[in-house]
């Protein structure tokens, strides 16, 4: 396990829904942005894996609601990543306000794809230690 990543996000008025509460998909949308923040802040950038035949995938994703957010609001988004043995990978994901009130907690599970193959490589912690510039931010 590693210490979590963090990026900032403040929620913009067109994110929100009727109720004035952030959307419900916009927290997937915050967990994707601290998901490729982390990759940038590493030193691996799209076009790095695409160079190298592969892409993330997420395979599965759960989300738990436990706070509202409303337009204005401060909030980070923390992404960590866990590894295994096998070609999958865990992200546990955390959104919490200001004023360290939990908002949203997200788990999933991940992959890296051969883009050739369509298949899942077999040790994607291995990929990301050879194009990360800074592999402790993957806990690697």
């Amino acid at each position: 396990m590693t210490e979590a990543f963090s990026v900032p996000v403040t929620v913009r008025g067109y994110e929100t829904d009727v109720q004035g509460h952030l959307n419900q998909a916009v927290y997937l949308q915050y967990a994707e942005h601290a998901r490729w923040s982390l990759l940038q802040a590493a030193g691996i950038g799209q076009d790095d894996l695409v160079d190298k035949g592969v892409g993330p995938v997420v395979l599965e994703t759960t989300i738990r609601y436990l706070r509202e957010l409303h337009a204005g609001d401060e909030v980070t988004v923390d992404c960590a990543f866990h590894w295994g043995e096998g070609k999958t990978f865990r992200i546990t994901q955390t959104i919490r306000k200001a004023d360290g009130t939990v908002s949203a907690e997200l788990s999933g599970v991940g992959g890296l794809m051969d883009l050739k193959a369509r298949r899942l490589v077999a040790e994607p912690q291995e990929v990301f230690r050879a194009l990360a510039d800074r592999p402790e931010l993957f806990g690697l």
